[in-house]
């Protein structure tokens, strides 16, 4: 973070992160405004690891918490499954979202067409695969700007496949414009 702040990045709005320890402090230490969202698949595959297959669709109520209309209910729904006798064959699960709830919450303040982008870093991860997968294959390259370059057309080819997704981004930044007002500059 602080090599991001270096580089110029003066603030970040914010922060998907993957439930990597520390992270989240690591953001505030140098960006304490930013707001930060726990991956929500990252955190579903998580509570899944404590849960033998064969109960895996029945655990998945959890859908409950993180589709939830308001915090009110998602936090009802979190409740609701700490009751159940899956929240007692599997005590490991509620408190793990309940440990993640600070990061969990956010997003609730936000519409749905909004939330379906904060909801899991797949986009980011994917992305990173592809550049990966480019460089990879390369043993080496004969000076920086040639590795830019190449990394430079295979983001513009992939970026071409995201048509979908931009109507969204759309919408959030009409949202974010209003939300955090003068912090966001939409030419960044």
């Amino acid at each position: 973070m602080s090599e991001l702040n270096a580089r110029g990045v003066e603030d970040i709005l914010i922060a998907l992160v993957d439930g990597l320890t520390g992270f989240p402090d690591a953001i505030h230490a140098v960006f304490p405004q930013t707001q930060i969202h726990h991956c929500v698949v990252h955190l579903v595959r998580q509570s899944l690891g404590y849960v033998p297959y064969r109960d895996r669709k029945q655990v998945l109520a959890l859908k409950a918490i993180y589709r939830a209309p308001t915090e009110a209910v998602a936090l009802e729904a979190l409740r609701t499954f700490e009751e159940s006798a899956w929240s007692a064959r599997y005590p490991t699960v509620a408190p793990l979202w309940r440990r993640h709830w600070e990061y969990l919450r956010p997003v609730f303040a936000y519409p749905p067409a909004i939330r379906r982008l904060l909801y899991t870093t797949n986009a980011i991860e994917s992305l990173h695969m592809q550049l990966r997968k480019l460089t990879k294959t390369r043993g080496s390259f004969p000076t920086d700007k040639a590795a830019t370059k190449l990394l430079y057309l295979g983001i513009r080819n992939i970026v071409a496949k995201w048509r979908r997704a931009r109507l969204h981004w759309t919408t959030a930044l009409t949202y974010f414009a209003q939300l955090f007002g003068d912090r966001f500059i939409p030419e960044a």
